[in-house]
């Protein structure tokens, strides 16, 4: 039974990002893929029950973490407790998860896992270098890859704190996004969307830059 077409939605939440003893206001996109039945969310920052809301009814498969930053796993654990869904995360990043969570644990993912949603596909690509255990999310059957805070619109994420690598993140981004099609969506976890081919040009001026 068909749970109609699959959607991308995007919730916008507000908070507090702190690390290295520094503390910023920001706001993150919340990604919830699925159709009427089901839906993974992708980062669940700051605002557990404005998150439930957004999923209504539908059973949430997984709360995927594409990096550990306390911005964007923040409101994981309230969301997992409520709904029971597991919250996944690469196991590189556990350092900067027991920042957040002492003693809760988390489902890892690998490179090249596939998560299953109401029939679509999200291909998990390791993309380190703004956090060490940092992924983006592929999902060829909806032209859009969830990069997190690894690729923005007009460049890499910040790589000027604890944990993280300019070296790293270049080597992801030319090596595991910009090998993607140009027309792929690239969903962000700050600000606007753009899309493989818009960026793609700008990576040569990004290393010579540095960061």
């Amino acid at each position: 039974m068909s749970g109609g077409p699959v959607t991308v939605e995007r919730l916008v939440t507000s908070g507090t990002f702190t690390l290295d003893g520094g503390s910023w206001e920001v706001d993150n996109n919340v990604w919830l893929v699925g159709d009427e039945r089901e839906v993974v969310v992708i980062d669940a920052a700051h605002d557990a029950r404005a998150i439930a809301a957004a999923v209504g009814d539908r059973r949430l498969v997984a709360i995927v973490c594409t990096h550990a930053h306390n911005d964007h796993v923040n409101a994981a654990g309230e969301l997992s407790d409520a709904t029971g869904a597991p919250i996944l995360l690469h196991p590189d990043d556990e350092v900067l998860w027991r920042m957040v969570y002492a003693e809760r644990g988390f489902e890892p993912v690998r490179d090249g896992q596939v998560i299953e949603v109401a029939g679509t596909a999200l291909r998990v690509l390791h993309t380190p270098g703004h956090a060490p255990g940092a992924v983006s999310l592929y999902a060829p059957g909806l032209g859009a890859v969830f990069t997190g805070d690894t690729l923005f619109s007009g460049g890499p994420g910040a790589t000027g704190r604890s944990y993280s690598s300019f070296e790293t993140i270049i080597d992801s981004i030319r090596d595991r996004l910009l090998v993607l099609p140009p027309e792929t969506v690239v969903r962000t976890g700050h600000g606007d969307t753009t899309t493989i081919g818009a960026e793609a040009p700008g990576l040569e001026d990004w290393i010579a830059r540095g960061h």
